[in-house]
């Protein structure tokens, strides 16, 4: 059984490697439009061979999507309406417009949502790591509309990057990503362009710059391509949570421009709950 991964970056080059290592699919395609992400991805072993889309979808029993989420909009009506019994799986961070789009298609049931909650700030090919995946969480969106044949090889495919299942509905995991995802890239991205700014005014600032810093703005290196249509398909969630983050931020504000330290100190000690979470 041959599989092909559309979009050979940071997520696709990840799945390839872990794939080629478990040796479950016969072969590895790889679909991308970049001429140098094709031969970046030949020469790190991320797939076996290079494919148009057109081939791809005649030569393959899978074709996995893990291209930004506005390409998806764009190509999957097309790939639903070529498949017979191929199953297309989409690896989006959002999901609400993508399933609504093709909620009538009459290949609905070839196609399953999912998404998996693993990443770096990085991209490219050579960004992929094969245990990017392992122990993490795969959530499948609106399975039940999925044809079981189709969901059994996605669940296959899921088993062999050795991750864990969740499912929910497309609202419920939009506003979910939004608030455990999506608002932490836009955090970065604003302390990122905090720092930036004061940068010009005090040029030795990063050399102060600790793991602390490190670890709270890394995630301002993502790719812009990959996050402005993240935040366009999922805009009101995220404006909810955004609403919710400034208000947090100009609490910590007055806490501290009124002199209050005792508020302030209640205020860190209620954000230190996180631990019951987060480990």
């Amino acid at each position: 059984m041959k599989i092909a991964i559309v979009g050979i970056g940071l997520i696709g080059g990840s799945i390839g490697i872990r794939l080629k290592r478990t040796k479950f699919f016969s072969a590895v395609a790889g679909v991308e439009k970049s001429e140098s992400n094709q031969k970046k991805a030949l020469q790190l072993g991320l797939v076996d061979e290079i494919l148009n889309l057109e081939q791809a979808i005649d030569q393959c029993k899978i074709i996995v999507l893990t291209i930004p989420v506005d390409a998806i909009l764009m190509i999957l009506p097309n790939i639903l309406d070529k498949v017979t019994d191929q199953v297309v799986i989409d690896m989006g961070s959002t999901k609400t417009s993508i399933l609504n789009l093709i909620s009538n298609h009459p290949k609905r049931g070839r196609y399953v949502a999912a998404h998996p909650m693993a990443g770096t700030e990085y991209s490219g090919p050579e960004a992929a790591v094969p245990d990017l995946f392992t122990s993490k969480m795969m959530v499948y969106v609106e399975a039940f509309k999925s044809d079981e044949d189709a969901f059994d090889l996605a669940e296959t495919l899921t088993e062999q990057l050795e991750m864990k299942s969740s499912f929910m509905n497309a609202q419920e995991h939009d506003m979910h990503t939004a608030y455990v995802s999506h608002i932490s890239h836009l955090t970065s991205f604003a302390l990122a362009l905090t720092v930036l700014e004061k940068e010009k005014s005090q040029g030795r600032i990063f050399e102060l710059a600790g793991s602390g810093f490190q670890s709270t703005v890394r995630l301002a290196k993502s790719s812009p391509d990959m996050w402005t249509p993240i935040f366009k398909q999922n805009r009101s969630n995220v404006l909810e949570v955004l609403e919710e983050h400034i208000k947090q931020l100009q609490s910590l504000y007055d806490k501290l421009e009124q002199e209050d330290y005792e508020g302030l100190h209640k205020l860190i000690k209620k954000s230190n709950k996180i631990k019951r979470i987060i480990k």
